[in-house]
């Protein structure tokens, strides 16, 4: 019994045991999810020739304390906003809104978005939200596999050489950064509540 609590993510502490109760907690929490997912799209960090947002700490922190179902159910909400032509990317409405915008330069690291809390969601459901090291390589494998996704759209749309140029490289040292930071900060937060049984 105890190894099926310690298996679970950080939010089912919040969460009722079964029944509607449940379910509205849930919907509750994704859609708080979209909130900071708006939130860190729109908040914007210069460096370089580049604005870097703040949406992959985001989406890596939301997988790790919600768990891969509830972390993609989230996503998948978040996508779906955008597509109904909500502002909620960071290019809107700047650079246009719903399926249009999905489909331009920034679509293939949207998708890469699911998947990577997808890969961290499933790092926590399976404890590595208590280890600092094990969450890190898990959402190392999960940030490549969204920035190769993002990459292979936009080598479709500008070539692979721009594609590096503009949509890989000029990331890599902040993604880095915020990486460590959600691994770190997890680990933390379980660290400080008291032991359960």
């Amino acid at each position: 019994m105890a190894t099926a609590t310690t298996m679970r993510p950080l939010v089912s502490l919040a969460l009722p045991d079964q029944g509607v109760a449940r379910l509205a907690t849930q919907l509750f929490l994704a859609l708080a999810g979209t909130l900071l997912l708006i939130l860190s799209a729109k908040t914007k960090v210069v460096l370089g020739p580049v604005d870097i947002s703040l949406q992959t700490l985001a989406v890596l922190l939301i997988a790790s304390a919600f768990g891969m179902r509830l972390a993609v159910a989230t996503l998948i909400l978040y996508l779906a906003e955008g597509a109904m032509g909500l502002p909620v990317f960071q290019g809107t409405p700047e650079k246009g809104i719903g399926i249009a915008y999905m489909l331009g330069s920034t679509g293939g690291y949207l998708a890469g978005f699911v998947v990577m809390a997808a890969i961290a969601g499933w790092a926590a459901d399976r404890g590595w939200d208590r280890h600092p090291f094990k969450l890190f390589g898990a959402m190392l494998v999960a940030e490549i596999v969204m920035m190769a996704m993002g990459f292979a759209w936009l080598a479709v749309l500008i070539g692979p050489e721009k594609s590096w140029q503009f949509g890989v490289a000029p990331f890599i040292a902040g993604d880095l950064i915020k990486l460590a930071l959600a691994a770190s900060l997890v680990p933390a937060v379980w660290a400080l509540l008291p032991k359960r049984p």
